[in-house]
C-alpha cells in the first residue's frame, strides 16, 4: 500500500523519504528539526488504526471533545477529507485498491500532508493530535512512527478499533457512512455495495496492532466498542487519561437529562451562592419536574443530586434511585457568597472587572473558577459516560461546565452559556455529536443569566467593562427562553401535551398570569410554543 518496501532497520526507504522531503517539517533532516524533547510536556499524537466502519472517527471526535474540555489543545485531522480535497469527486471503490498505484500514491501523499498539518499544530501550541486514518498496515505505522518520534520527538499513541460484531458494523455504515460526502449523489443500494467492497480492499492488506511484531509502540485495541480492551505499554499521564476515558464509553442509546434546582429564595433576592431553600415557585416546580419524569417513562433512570439544600428539594419528588454528589456543588463564589452582583461591583471592584475579563479562568478570593469547577466534574462526566439514562439536578455553573462538553464548547463560551431555571435539556448522545432539547416548563421564574460583558476603552486607551444588563431578577417574566448559545442544535420550547394536562393542575393561577406569559418571553424567532399555549388555555379553562 506504501510507495515502496519498508527497511525494518532503518525505516522508510527512499520512496518515502523523497516525498517527505518535500515539507517544511516532516522532511527536515533531524539535526535541523526542533524536536519536543526540548519542552516539559510533550506534545502527543494519537493515530487510529483500524477498517474502515469501525467506529474510528466517533473514536477520534469524542476523544478530542474530551481533551480539549480538560484544558489539552487538541484537533483531529481526518485524512480521509485530505483525499477528498486531493481528487474532488468520490473516485469508487477501486481507488483504494491496493495495486491501484496511482490511488496509493494520492493517498500517500495525503498521509504526508496530514502528518505535516499534525506536526504545525503541535508546533502552534497543539497538545494533542488526532490522526485519523486507517493506518491498516505495519509499513504505514512505521512512518508515522519515523515522523513522530523519531524525527520529532512527540509522543505517539495508537489506537486500533477491531469490530467482528456485524450488527455494530451495519449500523455504523446506516448512519455514518452512507451520510459522508462520499455516497451522497449514489443510491442506497449501490453505496452499501460499494462501501463494502473499499473494506474488502482495506482488509486484504490488514495487519492488526502486535506486541511482538510492534513491541516499541504505545497502543490501544479496544474491541468491538468496548466489551475487550487491550493497553500495551502505555506511557505518561497524558496517555493514561486517555486509556481511562475510553475505557468508559459506550453506545448504548441513552438521554441525560439536566436541569437547575427550583428557584431559590437567593435567586428571588439576585444574590449568588448560598445553600438556601425553594421559594414558592420552586417548590412548584419540583412537582412540575417530578410530574414530567414520570411521564416520560424513562427505563433505569438515576437521579443525580449535589449536597445542597436547593437541588435535594428538587428533587425530592422524584421517584426514581437517587445519589448526591459534592461535585456537583454549585460554583464557590468564596468572599462573594450571598452579595448581589451590583455589590460586588461596589465592594470589589478589582475582582468584578479581574472576572468580567476571563470569567473561565477568574478564581474568586477563597472560592472557585470554572476551570477549577471542570477539574472536580470529570469524574462526573467519566460516570455519565459510563452510566445510560441519568436526571442530573444541578446548578448554573455546573451544569454550563456539562454541557460545553457534550456540545463541544470553547472554554470562552463556557461561563455564558444559557441553563435557564425551570428548564429541563434533554441531551442524546448520537454518531457525531448529541441532540439537544429544551423543555420550558411554564412557571415563573427569575432570569440569573448575566451576558458577556462589552469592552471599551477609556481615555487613557485603557479597556473598561460597560455597565452589564442582566434577567429580570424582580420576580418578573419567566426566565428566558432556555439554550446553549451558539452552534446549532434541534430547540424544543415545550412539553408532550400529555404532560401539559398533568402540569396545568399542579400551577398556581395568578391574577397577572395572562400577562406574564407571552410572546415576548421567547426570541423573536421562536414564537410562543403551541405546548405553553396548550398550558395557558387550559388554565384558563379552570
Amino acid at each position: 500500500m506504501g510507495a515502496g518496501p519498508m527497511n525494518h532497520r532503518t525505516g522508510p526507504d527512499a520512496g518515502w523519504l523523497a516525498m517527505a522531503t518535500k515539507y517544511p517539517i516532516i522532511g527536515r533532516p533531524k539535526d535541523q528539526t526542533e524536536t519536543a524533547m526540548e519542552y516539559v510536556n510533550i506534545p502527543h499524537v494519537v493515530a487510529m488504526v483500524g477498517l474502515p466502519a469501525r467506529g474510528k472517527t466517533y473514536i477520534a471526535m469524542k476523544l478530542a471533545r474530551y481533551l480539549n474540555w480538560v484544558g489539552l489543545p487538541t484537533k483531529v485531522f481526518n485524512v480521509g477529507d485530505y483525499r477528498r480535497q486531493a481528487v474532488g469527486a468520490y473516485p469508487g471503490h477501486d481507488f483504494f485498491h491496493p495495486r491501484n498505484r496511482e490511488g496509493v500514491n494520492i493517498r500517500n501523499k495525503c498521509a504526508l500532508d496530514g502528518l505535516q498539518d499534525v506536526c504545525e499544530f503541535l508546533q502552534g501550541g497543539g497538545m494533542v493530535a488526532v490522526y485519523d486514518a486507517t493506518n491498516t498496515d505495519r509499513e504505514r505505522r512505521k512512518l508515522i512512527h519515523h515522523v513522530i518520534s523519531k524525527r520529532m520527538g512527540y509522543k505517539l499513541f495508537f489506537i486500533e478499533s477491531i469490530c467482528n460484531d456485524a450488527n455494530l458494523i451495519e449500523t455504523n455504515i446506516m448512519d455514518c457512512k452512507l451520510t459522508n460526502p462520499d455516497y451522497t449523489d449514489m443510491e442506497k443500494e449501490d453505496a452499501v455495495k460499494d462501501f463494502m467492497k473499499r473494506v474488502e480492499n482495506y482488509a486484504s492488506v490488514y495487519q492488526t496492532l502486535d506486541e511482538e511484531k510492534e513491541p516499541d509502540y504505545s497502543f490501544m485495541k479496544i474491541f468491538d466498542a468496548g466489551r475487550r480492551v487491550v493497553v500495551h505499554k502505555q506511557e505518561g499521564h497524558i496517555e493514561s487519561r486517555i486509556a481511562y476515558y475510553l475505557m468508559n464509553i459506550h453506545i448504548t442509546p441513552r438521554s441525560i437529562y439536566l436541569t437547575r434546582h427550583g428557584e431559590s429564595t437567593y435567586n428571588q433576592l439576585g444574590r449568588i451562592g448560598g445553600d438556601t431553600d425553594l421559594s414558592h415557585r420552586g417548590r412548584q416546580y419540583a412537582n412540575a419536574l417530578a410530574k414530567f419524569i414520570e411521564d416520560q417513562t424513562i427505563p433505569n433512570l438515576r437521579v443525580w443530586t449535589s449536597c445542597m439544600k436547593r437541588t435535594i428539594q428538587t428533587a425530592a419528588a422524584i421517584k426514581a434511585p437517587q445519589e448526591r454528589w459534592k461535585s456537583l456543588n454549585e460554583i464557590d463564589a468564596g468572599i462573594c457568597e450571598g452579595l448581589m452582583y451590583e455589590e460586588i461591583q461596589e465592594q470589589y471592584p478589582e475582582e468584578f472587572s479581574a472576572r468580567d475579563q476571563n470569567k473561565y479562568s477568574y478564581r474568586y478570593p477563597r472560592g472557585e473558577s470554572y476551570e477549577d469547577v471542570v477539574v472536580r466534574l470529570e469524574s462526573v462526566i467519566m460516570e455519565l459516560e459510563r452510566n445510560e439514562n441519568v436526571l442530573v439536578v444541578g446548578h448554573q455553573a455546573v451544569l454550563r461546565c456539562v454541557l460545553a462538553y457534550f456540545l463541544d464548547k470553547k472554554s470562552e463560551e463556557l461561563p455564558y452559556l444559557k441553563v435557564p431555571l425551570h428548564t429541563i435539556i434533554k441531551l442524546t448522545p448520537q454518531a457525531y455529536g448529541c441532540k439537544v432539547e429544551f423543555f420550558k416548563i411554564p412557571i415563573d421564574c427569575v432570569d440569573t443569566h448575566r451576558n458577556k460583558p462589552l469592552v471599551t476603552r477609556n481615555d487613557e486607551g485603557k479597556e473598561e467593562n460597560l455597565p452589564v444588563s442582566r434577567g429580570n431578577q424582580g420576580g418578573g417574566r419567566g426566565g428566558g427562553t432556555g439554550g446553549a448559545s451558539g452552534g446549532s442544535m434541534e430547540v424544543i420550547e415545550g412539553i408532550p401535551v400529555n404532560i401539559l394536562r398533568n402540569l396545568a393542575g399542579l400551577l398556581t393561577v395568578h391574577d397577572q398570569d395572562d400577562n406574564r406569559l407571552h410572546d415576548d418571553d421567547y426570541p423573536q424567532t421562536n414564537p410562543l410554543p403551541e405546548s405553553a399555549r396548550a398550558v395557558h388555555a387550559i388554565r384558563r379553562n379552570r
